[in-house]
């Protein structure tokens, strides 16, 4: 077998990362867009010792789980990677990964494959969107999605996955951009002006946010164009994001505004939050509430209790926790953030929270060492590398009785529980929660307890 030759393979299993797995010949081939049943015709890429990778060239008979991708990109775009795939066999899929890192990484040698909490209907549930904008061959301004692996642009404005408002705010930014001679930044040249378009909406309030990403601090006509985008029902906030670096960080630290608000507000809950182009909330507002209710469900607050919130973003879950508790700490490293907490405080007239900026593995040891405060529920959502090493040991060494480890990759979670069921915890639930359907992504939120002595 070599490059360029065709096999047929039947796909028994899926990887990580959503490929589908077939074998041939005793090799091992990955295909993208393949889905277990699928009898499918493809073309070998890449061959290593013992495994290849294909192209789906076709299906010759699809899998009873095979589904009809609803949007015309979804195998050139890299945002999604599963719309090959059914509703429910996703759902099967996210259940599967969390079961088996937990299992290989984590030693839970007896953990049951868990409930994953799905979406009545999963399509336009992302309250953010980012959107990279260049050139075509032609030299055209485009907006869209990165390819897989590259950064080369799917002029993709409608994303089956974002709100309907994108579509016509990037048109008329692309038609501003046309009509005045603004340039697209050049990745390679390091020139040309607008860099992204950071779109935000909050899906309770109705309000909008578009934030131009600039190599620069100065966009022609922006009156004009504020004054258009200002049509648009909801439009709140018009920014610009200084981001003169060479990086992959797509906004800068400078932000200018243009008019209105230099922030949104969204609720979860009775909960309202006020959001700036910075600041972290998660992007599904529906199942961040199951998610949100479910560690609540955890915590198993019951009105005394002194819990710690760790990697607290802009105070989400600390004020969902502070209605049920008698004292909510809460750590972020990104000073923003700290001050959007605070303020989320103020709007919704909680007293019962104190955020601090730092990092959560020198903030933490410093109170509990210093002023002695303790801990009866720590709750933790970390980066997707997971907790570091001292805040882990800070952790144990506060022995709460419960904590509640949210998780976006349940390959570092099942490392983190190790260790804590290592040091005096067991794992008492596992849940998975469909934040990112038509991706591989899934959130899980574990709960632990101390064992008795």
């Amino acid at each position: 077998m070599k490059k360029n030759d065709t096999i047929t393979l039947k796909i028994e299993d899926i990887g990580i990362n959503g490929e589908g797995i077939g074998k041939f010949e005793g090799f091992t081939f990955f295909v993208k867009d393949a889905v277990v049943g699928d009898v499918i015709e493809g073309k070998i890429m890449k061959m290593k010792k013992n495994y290849g990778y294909a192209r789906l060239m076709q299906v010759l008979s699809p899998s009873p789980a095979r589904g009809t991708p609803r949007c015309a990109y979804a195998r050139q775009c890299g945002g999604c990677q599963l719309q090959a795939m059914d509703y429910e066999a996703q759902l099967a899929f996210k259940a599967k990964k969390i079961q088996d890192h937990l299992v290989r990484i984590g030693g839970f040698s007896h953990m049951e494959r868990p409930q994953i909490l799905g979406m009545d209907e999963p399509w336009r549930y992302r309250n953010k969107a980012q959107f990279p904008v260049g050139t075509d061959g032609d030299g055209r301004i485009v907006a869209g999605f990165y390819a897989v692996h590259s950064h080369r642009i799917i002029p993709c404005e409608e994303c089956w996955l974002g709100v309907e408002e994108n579509k016509t705010i990037l048109y008329k930014i692309r038609k501003h951009m046309e009509k005045h001679g603004i340039t697209a930044y050049n990745e390679t040249t390091g020139r040309g002006l607008v860099r992204h378009v950071l779109i935000r909406k909050g899906f309770v309030t109705g309000e909008l946010m578009v934030c131009l990403v600039l190599n620069g601090r100065k966009f022609a006509a922006v009156e004009e164009l504020a004054e258009s985008l200002r049509g648009i029902s909801g439009m709140t906030s018009i920014l610009i994001s200084v981001n003169r670096e060479n990086t992959n960080v797509i906004l800068g630290r400078e932000l200018i505004p243009v008019w209105g608000q230099t922030y949104i507000t969204d609720q979860i809950g009775d909960i309202t939050y006020r959001i700036s182009p910075l600041s972290f909330y998660q992007v599904n507002p529906v199942q961040t509430r199951k998610l949100y209710e479910k560690a609540l469900e955890y915590a198993d607050l019951k009105g005394e209790e002194t819990v710690w919130d760790l990697y607290c973003g802009i105070g989400t879950i600390s004020l969902f926790l502070a209605r049920k508790a008698g004292q909510v700490y809460g750590v972020e490293i990104v000073p923003e953030a700290v001050e959007d907490a605070q303020k989320n405080a103020q709007i919704n007239g909680i007293e019962n929270a104190r955020f601090f900026a730092g990092k959560a593995e020198e903030v933490l040891p410093r109170l509990y060492e210093e002023e002695g405060i303790r801990a009866d529920v720590i709750v933790v959502d970390p980066p997707r590398k997971g907790c570091d090493p001292a805040a882990l040991q800070t952790m144990v060494k506060m022995r709460p009785e419960r904590i509640v480890y949210i998780s976006c990759d349940s390959a570092t979670l099942a490392r983190d529980l190790k260790y804590l069921c290592g040091e005096g915890y067991e794992v008492m639930g596992v849940t998975g929660c469909d934040m990112f359907p038509w991706t591989v992504h899934v959130e899980t939120v574990a709960l632990l307890t101390r064992k008795a002595p």
